[in-house]
């Protein structure tokens, strides 16, 4: 009976939510609410993909995410290694080439940085939890309830 305490107690603990964002479509073409936590957030798609261009689109929203993400992974490294960066920006776009569609992330900062901490600080950005997650291809089950 012990051991199924703890399986159970395993299981549960294996399956829990890390984060989560439930997301509401209304009924009026593609505007959607989603809530994360205590905060809120509108979707919609631009009216030329026939939403009323209420907010941005769900891209928008993942390559805003990817932004943030890699600014503060690099803030968190540049203080831990005592570097003053100043502001770090982001600007994350999405790509077309002959090949396919892409991600291109342009990073800059305010203050001058050397050739090392450029290296250095370029394989820290690839370090994003939320950049790894689109880069490995997160397994993704839907259920329907």
């Amino acid at each position: 009976m012990g051991v199924m305490v703890q399986s159970n107690f395993l299981k549960k603990n294996i399956m829990s939510n890390i984060t989560k964002s439930e997301v509401v479509l209304s009924t009026k073409n593609y505007l959607a609410e989603a809530k994360m936590r205590n905060h809120f957030a509108v979707i919609d798609e631009p009216k030329a993909a026939g939403g009323d261009d209420n907010a941005p689109t769900p891209v928008e929203y993942l390559l805003t995410a990817i932004g943030g993400c890699v600014a503060i992974t690099l803030r968190m490294y540049a203080e831990r290694k005592g570097w003053d960066v100043g502001i770090i920006k982001v600007d994350v776009s999405q790509q077309k080439d002959e090949n396919g569609s892409f991600l291109k992330e342009d990073i800059s900062f305010e203050k001058k940085i050397t050739e090392d901490q450029r290296k250095r600080l370029l394989v820290i950005a690839g370090k994003c939890p939320v950049a790894k997650m689109v880069k490995e291809e997160t397994n993704i089950e839907s259920e329907i309830k």
